[in-house]
């Protein structure tokens, strides 16, 4: 009751001028919603921005733009699922460019995810349990469709994927049946996805995609927004899949246009 308190009194403020253009600038994939979808989006940035936590880090003087550019990708991922908003997620910190992240342990429930672990430059990185780290130079490239693949897509599919406190590709679903079916489709797709890897068979998902589950689920949902046709041609069971649980049914071909 709180926090829909909360949320309504967001709401009760004018969506802040020069918002819309800073989506319109830039994040590509806004541009393809309707009215009704566009709307939801403003909505779900509104609070967004509001609820987390942001901090500029190594020199980065954080900005309205970065929140709002963050914000309107990372819920592009949940305009038709409930409002929980990435309830785990408190802080996002913004980098300017790419980062070293030194070796660290992990949690209790944890899974190593390489490189991240290993103190390579990243990103962008999801902690379970923690903050989303992302460079802001990834971050906007991938939102003008400058560059193959989006990071805070990326990053924000790996928090749907911890919100049932694991790292294994699968995020809450609603019954024993979609975790049955879930298991089978994604399973046979990273299957057949590093087979081609170990081939040598060129991939549309790439070498990254083939470290575990979880960065498969990450990948794939890159994939989903941004080439959704090409998924759709090469994984149509996954596309399906996937679009089932980020639009809904009725929403799977608006993907495509």
């Amino acid at each position: 009751m709180f926090r829909a308190r909360r949320r309504k009194r967001i709401l009760a403020e004018p969506f802040p001028a020069g918002w819309d253009q800073i989506v319109d600038d830039n994040v590509a994939l806004a541009r393809r919603l309707d009215p009704a979808r566009r709307q939801r989006l403003r909505e779900l940035v509104q609070v967004f921005v509001a609820e987390k936590h942001w901090e500029g880090c190594g020199g980065l003087e954080l900005t309205e733009e970065m929140q709002v550019t963050i914000a309107a990708q990372a819920c592009l991922l949940v305009l038709h699922r409930r409002d929980e908003l990435y309830d785990d997620v408190d802080s996002i910190l913004v980098y300017p460019s790419s980062v070293i992240v030194p070796p660290r342990r992990l949690g209790t429930f944890e899974q190593p995810r390489a490189p991240i672990s290993h103190g390579a430059h990243v990103l962008g990185e999801a902690m379970l349990g923690g903050p989303v780290v992302l460079a802001w130079d990834s971050v906007l490239a991938g939102g003008r469709a400058e560059i193959d693949g989006n990071v805070t897509l990326h990053e924000f599919a790996h928090k749907l994927d911890m919100a049932n406190g694991r790292i294994d590709g699968t995020p809450p679903l609603a019954n024993r049946r979609a975790r049955e079916q879930w298991a089978r489709v994604c399973s046979d797709a990273f299957t057949r996805h590093t087979n081609a890897i170990a081939n040598g068979w060129p991939t549309l998902l790439g070498d990254y995609a083939a470290t575990n589950e979880a960065e498969f689920f990450a990948v794939a949902t890159e994939t989903l927004f941004t080439r959704p046709g090409d998924l759709a041609y090469e994984y149509p069971a996954l596309y399906q899949l996937l679009a089932g649980f980020y639009t809904g049914e009725d929403a799977r071909e608006q993907l495509r246009s």
